[in-house]
C-alpha cells in the first residue's frame, strides 16, 4: 500500500492517512491479518510527526479496521460488508450535496449537473480501466 500526503488539501494529514488506509481497507487491497508499517517507520516514510500517525492509527482503531496484535504490530481487522457498503453510501451521498449545492451556487442547472456527473462518470471508468485510483482529483475532470 502506498500512502501519499497532499500539503495543499484542507484535510489534515492525519485524515489523508485514515482515508487512504481505510480506502485500501475496503477495496481488498489490505486484507485482514495484513501487517501496517509500525508507527515509526510510516512517520519516517510520509515524513510526517508520529503524533500525525499515531492520530490516524488510533481511529482506524477505533473503527474497528485495524489494531495491535502482540509479536505481529499493527494488523488489518476483518470487516462487516454493510459497514463497507454504509461508508461508500455516505461518501456518495455527501459529495452528491456539496455538489449539488455548489452547482446551485453557480447557477447551473439541474441537468448541466447531471451532465458534469454523466463526465465523471465516463472519466472515472476510462481511469479505472486503465489501472488508476478511481478517486480522481477533480481538477482532472475539468482537463478532459
Amino acid at each position: 500500500m502506498r500512502i501519499v500526503l497532499s500539503t495543499t488539501s484542507t484535510l489534515p494529514l492525519y485524515e489523508q492517512i485514515e482515508r487512504q488506509v481505510r480506502d485500501a481497507v475496503y477495496r481488498g487491497e489490505l486484507r485482514p491479518g495484513d501487517t501496517l508499517p509500525s508507527l515509526r517507520e510510516l512517520a519516517r516514510d510520509l515524513e510526517v510527526s508520529l503524533i500525525t500517525v499515531t492520530r490516524a492509527y488510533n481511529d482506524l482503531a477505533a473503527e474497528g479496521l485495524i489494531g495491535t496484535r502482540q509479536g505481529r504490530g499493527t494488523v488489518v481487522l476483518a470487516v462487516d460488508a454493510d459497514l463497507v457498503r454504509a461508508s461508500f453510501d455516505a461518501r456518495v451521498r455527501t459529495a452528491l450535496c456539496e455538489a449539488t449545492a455548489a452547482a446551485q451556487l453557480g447557477g447551473w442547472t439541474r441537468s448541466e449537473l447531471e451532465s458534469a456527473l454523466d463526465d465523471a462518470w465516463r472519466h472515472s471508468a476510462t481511469r479505472e480501466d486503465a489501472g488508476a485510483h478511481p478517486q480522481g482529483d477533480p481538477a482532472e475532470l475539468e482537463e478532459s
